[in-house]
């Protein structure tokens, strides 16, 4: 019988296939008790399966380094290779089993409950979703005790697979990628889900918080995987079969003549030029830029080289990833982000209050407050990003800016590094350009003096709608109410452009709204002119791009700033589109 799901599309595209379910191994444990004299052996058992389990990390991880792996893979695999290390997973489980007298699978799950539950008690969304690495890493060890064979099937290239699963790990993922599935659909998982964040990275149609598709999907089923509207449909009839079958022969030729607008300059209709960037994490991103055919890096979030890793980058180890991307991009501009770390973005040999969990991360010490919170951290990396900037148009991002005190301070420690730098003699860029995040309502109350102060600003949309509304888009519970069309959210946007133009300072949008072909009239009828986003998003963009007449859009964008009705905001929008 043919029925329909719905989840959250985190990777558009349309995949038809047949289901193939993943084992889910923390449902098919076992509990049974065990002698006083067989602890010993119960717990060589679990030790033995623990590093079998890294080994296959560590195995994988060498295995990518000279791929085309998206470099977050990498990153989460690092995260679970520390978790297996962890004595919270390698050691406690141990003592379960010698006080309760259970076998190791059963002590394993029990000690992996604990840890969940002290996962859901904090409160940042991000942070709470992270008990999903624990229990992917649950999994890994339980498939080595269980026995299992694998958790899939080997696939040819000429068979579409749909892989249906409670979740799955970044690790996993890698396995997968050589096997050409067409989909993947998860139980659960965010916006920021390792399913959801590798999808988006590959192009390859993923939906997460199904809740129930791998109980309700059968193996070997027909199912058809719509990303972008987060649908799915299960043994769809022949007419529905044909119908997206041409859906997605359709999509598939545009996509692939998107790929002929690399070399064309994104020009409206009317006449003006617009500049589309990419976002990285890693230099190892630059090929997808240099692909994409972006114009320059809009935003280079530099945390991630501090991430997942033993120790601080020294300034050299910096140096060195900034100074490849300005030379890759060959005089394009590439703009440097000072890490936004603190918060949900934890990392060790830094003390600076992230001893504890905050009771609202996302309202804690992070970013720019946690740059000036620890100053010789901050001054390093500036001394980096500096060396760097004479070797292409390398210019510097302060992140989450809430007040001019904020700046003043920043602009100080730059100058220290300057003068540092030059009295060792090395060279850097004397005029390097400074610019500013826009991400809190408060900024864009203080547009006007930040532009002042600034060489040039940058819209980060996510948290700008998260701070504005209330809502964490990652969250399930409330994920539907995120939206980034709300009068507010809109209101905002159009002011903080209207600011930056008004200042004569070049403003961009970095944040998901800028990939979204949804919002890029939208944008672009607010007065925006420059846009940073995933590579893989800029073809699309352009075409949407080439196609927009800006007077046109600006007339009814103005018309969709004054309303306070709905369904007249649909209405406008829907002609925005038109």
């Amino acid at each position: 019988m043919s029925f329909l799901l719905h989840g959250i599309g985190v990777s558009g595209g349309i995949a038809i296939g047949r289901a193939q379910l993943v084992s889910h191994a923390v449902l098919e444990v076992a509990h049974y008790q065990i002698r006083p004299e067989d602890v010993g052996a119960e717990i060589l058992r679990f030790d033995a399966a623990v590093a079998e389990a890294t080994h296959d990390l560590d195995t994988m991880w060498g295995q990518i380094q000279d791929t085309d792996t998206p470099s977050e893979v990498g990153a989460f695999i690092d995260i679970h290779a520390m978790l297996l290390r962890d004595d919270m997973l390698s050691k406690a489980p141990r003592q379960i089993i010698a006080e309760d007298l259970c076998n190791a699978e059963w002590a394993l799950v029990q000690q992996m409950h604990r840890l969940v539950e002290q996962f859901e008690q904090i409160e940042d969304a991000y942070l709470r979703e992270r008990k999903q690495d624990v229990i992917q890493v649950v999994e890994r060890v339980l498939n080595v005790m269980l026995g299992s064979p694998g958790p899939v099937k080997e696939q040819g290239p000429e068979q579409k697979t749909i892989l249906v699963a409670h979740d799955l790990s970044p690790a996993d993922m890698i396995r997968y990628k050589k096997h050409a599935f067409a989909a993947f659909l998860t139980d659960v998982g965010g916006a920021t889900s390792h399913t959801a964040i590798v999808a988006k990275s590959l192009n390859i149609p993923a939906i997460v918080a199904l809740h129930n598709a791998r109980g309700l999907i059968r193996d070997g089923e027909w199912v058809i995987v719509d990303g972008g509207r987060g649908v799915i449909i299960v043994d769809p009839d022949k007419t529905v079969l044909a119908e997206y079958r041409l859906k997605q022969e359709e999509f598939d030729l545009e996509r692939q003549k998107l790929k002929r607008l690399k070399t064309k300059r994104a020009t409206t209709l009317d006449g003006q030029n617009i500049e589309l960037h990419a976002n990285i994490e890693l230099p190892t991103d630059l090929r997808d830029v240099l692909d994409s055919g972006a114009t320059g890096i809009g935003l280079f979030r530099s945390e991630f080289l501090f991430l997942n890793r033993q120790g601080l980058p020294s300034e050299d180890e910096q140096f060195e990833a900034y100074r490849t991307v300005a030379i890759g991009m060959a005089g394009r501009p590439v703009v440097i982000r000072t890490f936004d770390l603190g918060a949900d973005k934890h990392m060790e040999g830094i003390s600076a209050g992230l001893d504890r969990v905050a009771m609202n991360p996302a309202l804690g010490l992070r970013a720019v407050r946690f740059c000036l919170s620890e100053p010789r951290l901050f001054v390093t990396q500036l001394r980096a990003i500096l060396r760097a900037s004479h070797y292409g148009k390398v210019k510097i991002l302060i992140p989450m800016l809430c007040n001019v005190y904020e700046l003043a301070q920043s602009m100080q420690f730059l100058e220290r590094a300057k003068a540092s730098l030059r009295d060792e003699g090395t060279r850097f860029d004397e005029h390097i350009e400074v610019g500013g995040m826009i991400e809190i309502p408060a900024a864009v109350l203080l547009i006007e003096a930040f532009a002042q102060r600034l060489d040039f600003l940058s819209i980060g949309t996510n948290d700008l709608i998260q701070y504005t509304l209330a809502i964490d888009r990652a969250d399930d519970a409330v994920a539907h109410l995120y939206d980034p069309l709300h009068p507010a959210v809109l209101r905002l946007l159009g002011m903080a452009i209207r600011g930056a133009d008004k200042a004569g300072k070049p403003i961009a949008v970095c944040g998901e709204m800028a990939g979204e072909i949804a919002y890029t009239r939208v944008l672009l009828g607010l007065g925006l002119r420059e846009f940073s986003m995933h590579p893989n998003h800029v073809p699309a963009v352009k075409q949407r791009v080439l196609t927009s007449d800006v007077p046109a859009l600006a007339v009814i964008a103005t018309k969709l700033l004054r309303t306070d009705d709905p369904e007249r905001a649909a209405q406008y929008v829907r002609k925005l589109q038109s």
